[in-house]
């Protein structure tokens, strides 16, 4: 499935940060089930590798697998061999950029300024991850859209809950990555699966309204 498609289609990262191998294919299968068909697993995850590997294998088909808090260039290579093809940063690292890219992979860096994000369009990245979003208010992602190219995915993640989407996506926000308010080691699976429910339906009912790319702040913050 192709990363642009699919982030259209569901508009949710599941951001997996202390899944262990032994529960990565259970937990996949929640997330799927549920509409989920984007799955990052954080390198400072117990053994992340062995996970996306099970998790490549078992729903590559249906969903992008890939890795987060990727912090050292040599870390897409293995994320690339362990079957990853998503590679997501909190920063903005020309070097995990271009590797990432060499490899075949989506480039995902991490932003929180317009000079980050107009860095990392220039360096090649594929999307966006605006982090941490729970500083960067609603209004400033409008404005950031006034000057950013449309169709570049912008991804906010950063405390999301259900609630929090509304305010972000129609100021041009493009997608949510979710962490805790979905997941945590230990959680019951049938805890996950009402959280992964929740979540796709309030992305649903965004969706059923008008373009996110909202009039986008054009109307509020014209170019000149």
């Amino acid at each position: 499935m192709l990363f642009d498609e699919t982030l259209r289609q569901t508009g949710l990262v599941a951001i997996l940060r202390g899944l262990e191998p032994a529960n990565a294919v259970d937990v996949g299968r929640v997330l799927v089930e549920a509409g989920l068909r984007i799955i990052e697993v954080p390198l400072n995850s117990p053994a992340p590798l062995d996970s996306i590997a099970l998790l490549a294998d078992r729903f590559g088909g249906e969903a992008v697998i890939g890795a987060g808090t990727v912090l050292d260039p040599a870390e897409g290579v293995a994320v690339a061999r362990a079957g990853g093809r998503l590679v997501v940063a909190p920063n903005m690292d020309r070097e995990i950029v271009a590797a990432a890219r060499e490899h075949g992979l989506v480039a995902m860096p991490g932003v929180a300024t317009p000079t980050e994000a107009l860095g990392a369009i220039k360096a090649g990245a594929d999307a966006l991850k605006l982090f941490p979003a729970e500083a960067i208010a609603p209004e400033v992602v409008g404005a950031w859209r006034a000057v950013l190219p449309r169709e570049l995915p912008l991804i906010a993640v950063g405390s999301i809950t259900p609630d929090k989407m509304a305010a972000y996506r129609t100021r041009g926000i493009d997608g949510f990555g979710i962490g805790s308010a979905l997941f945590a080691p230990g959680r019951r699976l049938d805890d996950l699966r009402a959280r992964a429910e929740d979540f796709m339906t309030a992305w649903r009912a965004l969706s059923a309204r008008s373009s996110p790319r909202v009039q986008l702040a054009a109307a509020s913050y014209p170019c000149r």
